[in-house]
Parts: C-alpha cells; structure tokens; sequence
C-alpha cells in the first residue's frame, strides 16, 4: 500500500502514488482497529443527549468523561412550556450514584487557560461545585505543554458503549437537525437565546468501546497520576431505542498527543486524513470546525489537479464564534480556499457555509470525514495545525473491507443524511437527485433553497494581505511543540511546509 513520509525539517506528511490497501493501519494512521458489533451517528446534540441519558441510566460499574469544556447545570432536555425545571447532567449524576452504590464516575475536563475561561462565568474549573461527591470524582486536565489543550470528547459506560467526536456537554450546544432559525428552546444558562448549532458523535459497542475506555484510563493517569482499573464485564449498555446505523464493523481510533515530558507526538489523525484523501476515487466530503491545515490544503490541491480526481465538499461555518478564532482561523481558511480554487481546473471543488436561512448561519463544530462509501469518520480533531500536533484528539473511523456492500451502502446513506440536513431536504431525495445527477454538487444545487435552511457557497474573493500573512505563516496556530511560542521557526521551512516552493499556500 502507500506509504506516509515525513517531510524534512517539518512536521508535515506526503503520501506516495503506490497502489493503496487498507486505510487503517496500526502504528500509521491509527493506535488500534477494534470490532464492533453497532454502531450508530448521532447527529446534532439532541440525538447525542438522548443516546448519552439512556447509556448513564443504564450504567452498572464505570461511567468516565472526558472534555473540552463541562458544565454540570446543563439541562438534559429544553424546558417544556409548562415551564417545568428540566433535569440537569448534575441532577442525572445524584440520582444515577444514588441508586448504584458499586458506580464509579470519572470526570475529566481540560484546565481551560484564562483567554478561554475570561469569556466564561463558571469555568469547568468550578463544576465540581455541582456535582455528588464519594463516588464521582472530578479533575481538570493539565498535562499538556502551555498553549495546549485537552481536546478529546469521549464517554464511556461499563466499556460497553462509547460516545466519541465533537461535541461537549456544556453551555449552548443543544440543537435539533431542524435548525430552526430561532428557536425558545435554544436557551443559555442566564435565560438568553443562542443561534443553531450543529454537531456529530458516533456511538460504538463492543471491542470498539473497550479500547475507548482504555485509552480514557490512560488519559485520566496522565493528568491525575492515579490508575483506574477497568470495568467488570457488563449486559450491554446500548440502549433500546438507539437504532444503529452501521453493523458489525472495524473501528479504528486514531490520536492526536503532543511531544511532552519524554513521550514522542503521535500523528495518527493527520496521517489518516492524508491516506484518505490520498485514496479517493469520487468524493471527499468534510465538515468541520476549522479548515486551514496546509498539509491538507497541499494534498486536496493535488487532487483537484488530476482530471479524473474526486470531488471535493467542505461545510464549516460562515464564520468562527469569537474574534480570536476569526482572526487565527477564519482568514487562514479563506487563504486556503482560494488556493483550493486555483488548483482547481476541472471544477471540482466547493466550499459551502451551512445556513439556516438566509441570514442565520448555523455554527458547524462537527469534525466529519466521508471518503466515497468505504470510509466514515467522527472525532474531536480540527483540520487545522494544533489538532494535528499540539492538543490531545481522537478520531474514530469506519473503513469497510473490499466486497462488503452493505457497509459502503450505510455509509454513503449517511452521507446523503448528512447533506439533506444541511440542504433543508429529505435524505430519500437527495439520495434520488444524486441518482440522477451522479454529483455531490450537482445534487446540492439542484435541492437548493436558499430561503430555508441551505449550504451557500462561499463567495470568491481576493485574497487580503492579512489572509495572505495568516494562511502562510499560521501565527496563532502552531504545528507542535517544536514552534509553539516561537512562529519566527516557520519562516525558513515554510515553502517544504505549506507546499512546494513558490506556490503560496
């Protein structure tokens, strides 16, 4: 199969032409590949927080948590119009431990650094206020180089289901796959309204979901230097309502840790996006937070390049939440994109930003890959330099084997579910206009409606001197350890980094 190299002197990869096998590879692009007999995608934090309830509820030993950002005092479900007080994550905990005497809880949240916690009352450093004692402990998460971040969302119960990819439970994040431009029942902690958010976890059983919970025990011993020994075997804890979308899979679980007291940085999730992009035939589709890692700009401009390459989907947001992250990432993308459609003389690329209407846009902080119908993936990790390199991520991936039709069939309905979310359109018809127009985006433009919910793309624009200053030397966004702090180490190695010499990224 192909082969993953590093570039010199950087922290990037290249891939080469050979013919390509598996994607999942142990020890490449991927810590372990583990079965699993369900697995499920749960769109939007509605869903997520459905499954979660009931997977806690039916706990017997083990229930661990692992975060960006926490906050106990958030409502389970939106308050009812009888204005009845819902049940709080704190409120489920109590009565959970209550109930199971022999229930361990471990709850794990990033040490959040002050340019983060500023923006916040009640930073995750204080959930510990709200939350039972004895049987639940709480810490933050430390253990990272400064300027790092404790980027993993994970859940796991009794090592018999586990929860990974994107979302948080804490303030602002519940939403439903309607995206209502305004909606009562989006509501903050302080009795405001918030926009529409969107957000994707997947749901695995099985040997999948043990090795989750090994690696969330070797996360909390890393921060907190005490051991958590695993589970006793359990009944499975998949809920009875909780429908999965895919069976009896492969799931392979790929790691972002940054080089730190002794331990060398694993790549894993980069290596991964590289090989998948590196082996599609029709399509890559992308969701995310953040688009702006050159490596991955550098190796989708080659595929648009080739005549008979794939198509390639990215939606993201219109623009990011806050002014540090429009600056650090929104100007770098753009940079990025205008790349993109540079390299692109087939026409084969689009960038869309997911709207709920014509002047709402809906926030995106899911982390999606699809790669034809034979590779899905879910995660925490960004497309940009610090998910690559310097925070702590996990991805989960799908990959199925060669003749295994019903996999690649789940996968790309997925798909179509996916983007029929995002076009205000029903998943049988977009699958039915893909059936006629053989194309991603011809299928999104023909459901187009742009007064209802609707991808609007991008518009092409100059590139500013700042989005040039941004995209190429990616000063709020370090690829590491080796130049966290210290941008000024970009500049003599930014040609092999961002691309080939003279080509800007």
């Amino acid at each position: 199969m192909g082969q993953i190299h590093r570039l010199p002197g950087t922290n990037s990869f290249q891939m080469d032409k050979a013919s390509f096998g598996r994607l999942l590879e142990p020890g490449s692009t991927c810590w372990r590949i583990a079965p699993a007999g369900r697995a499920a995608l749960l769109v939007d934090a509605a869903s997520y927080v459905g499954a979660m309830v009931a997977a806690i509820r039916r706990a017997r030993h083990s229930i661990l948590l692992l975060g960006w950002d926490f906050d106990p005092r958030v409502p389970l479900t939106p308050a009812d119009d009888a204005n009845r007080q819902p049940e709080r994550f704190c409120d489920l905990m109590a009565a959970v431990v209550s109930r199971r005497p022999q229930l361990s809880v471990h709850i794990l949240i990033w040490n959040m650094t002050w340019s983060y916690a500023i923006q916040r009352r009640n930073k995750p450093q204080r959930a510990a206020h709200w939350l039972p004692g004895r049987q639940l402990h709480y810490r933050v998460d430390g253990a990272h180089p400064v300027g790092a971040a404790h980027h993993q969302k994970l859940l796991v119960v009794d090592d018999s289901i586990a929860f990974c990819g994107g979302a948080d439970f804490t303030r602002n994040r519940w939403d439903t796959p309607m995206h209502l431009p305004i909606d009562s029942r989006r509501r903050t902690l302080g009795g405001g309204t918030y926009g529409p958010r969107h957000d994707v976890m997947l749901a695995v059983d099985g040997a999948a979901a043990e090795a989750l919970g090994e690696l969330a025990r070797e996360r909390w011993f890393r921060a907190t230097g005490e051991r958590i020994e695993a589970p006793p075997a359990s009944p499975a804890g998949w809920p009875e309502d909780l429908r999965p979308d895919i069976i009896d899979v492969r799931v392979g679980i790929a790691r972002t840790e940054p080089a730190w007291r002794g331990r060398k940085e694993i790549r894993e999730i980069e290596a991964l996006y590289l090989q998948a992009i590196a082996v599609a035939e029709r399509w890559i589709y992308l969701e995310n937070q953040y688009i702006t890692s050159p490596a991955v700009g550098t190796a989708l401009a080659e595929r648009l390049a080739e005549p008979d390459g794939p198509e390639v989907i990215i939606v993201c947001p219109a623009h990011s939440g806050g002014r540090f992250d429009r600056l650090a990432m929104d100007h770098a993308r753009d940079r990025l994109f205008h790349r993109l459609r540079s390299a692109d003389p087939h026409r084969r690329f689009r960038a869309f930003a997911a709207m709920a209407d014509r002047d709402t846009p809906i926030t995106i902080h899911s982390k999606v890959m699809v790669v034809d119908d034979r590779f899905l993936r879910v995660g925490s990790a960004n497309l940009n330099n610090r998910s690559f390199g310097l925070d702590t991520e996990c991805d989960v991936a799908i990959e199925a084997e060669a003749g295994d039709g019903d996999t690649r069939q789940r996968i790309r309905r997925l798909l179509f579910r996916l983007l029929a979310e995002h076009t205000g359109s029903a998943a049988d018809r977009f699958e039915s206009t893909f059936g006629k127009a053989g194309s991603l985006r011809a299928s999104i433009d023909d459901v187009a409606d742009p007064s209802g919910r609707h991808l609007e793309a991008f518009a092409k624009r100059r590139s500013t001197a700042l989005d040039r200053v941004m995209g190429t030397f990616h000063l709020l966004d370090p690829t590491g350890v080796d130049d966290n702090w210290r941008p000024w180490r970009r500049f003599g190695r930014r040609s092999s980094a961002h691309g080939p010499a003279g080509v800007p990224s």
